[in-house]
């Protein structure tokens, strides 16, 4: 199959306004689409350059709740790739994310771990000798 690519992934979230603070404003997301669907549904889309973007979803019964900052199972689930890791990290420190470690320097590039609003684990990370 040709032609296919990754274009959006759910995010579950408790709150619109919460979550399109946290990545517009902490990490520099762009705001792409904000529309209301019903009373209390809303289509939200942020991406960050990549063409690849995030639906912040509220969650709407007690098992979307219930995965909301465990999408990926106390992993990490989500890859913030950046071109400049020491200013991302410290602008992003600056802007209050919760780091869970220290920056590391491995064979691949430069990763910390941050926690997004809700908990979900995400690397930033910039790759060694290569451009996103």
């Amino acid at each position: 199959m040709t032609g296919m690519r990754l274009g959006m992934i759910t995010l579950v979230v408790p709150d619109y306004d919460e979550a399109i603070a946290f990545f517009v404003r902490k990490l520099g997301f762009t705001l792409a689409a904000d529309r209301p669907e019903s009373d209390t549904k809303r289509w939200v889309e942020v991406e960050a350059g990549s063409g690849l973007r995030l639906l912040l979803a509220k969650a709407a019964n007690e098992g979307q709740a219930a995965a909301i900052g465990k999408q990926a199972g106390g992993r990490v689930g989500f890859f913030l790739y950046t071109d400049d890791f020491e200013a991302s990290y410290q602008a992003m420190k600056a802007k209050g994310v919760a780091f869970a470690e220290e920056p590391r320097h491995e064979a691949y590039g430069s990763v910390a771990v941050f926690e997004d609003l809700v908990g979900n684990r995400w690397d930033l990370i910039e790759l060694a000798g290569t451009t996103q």
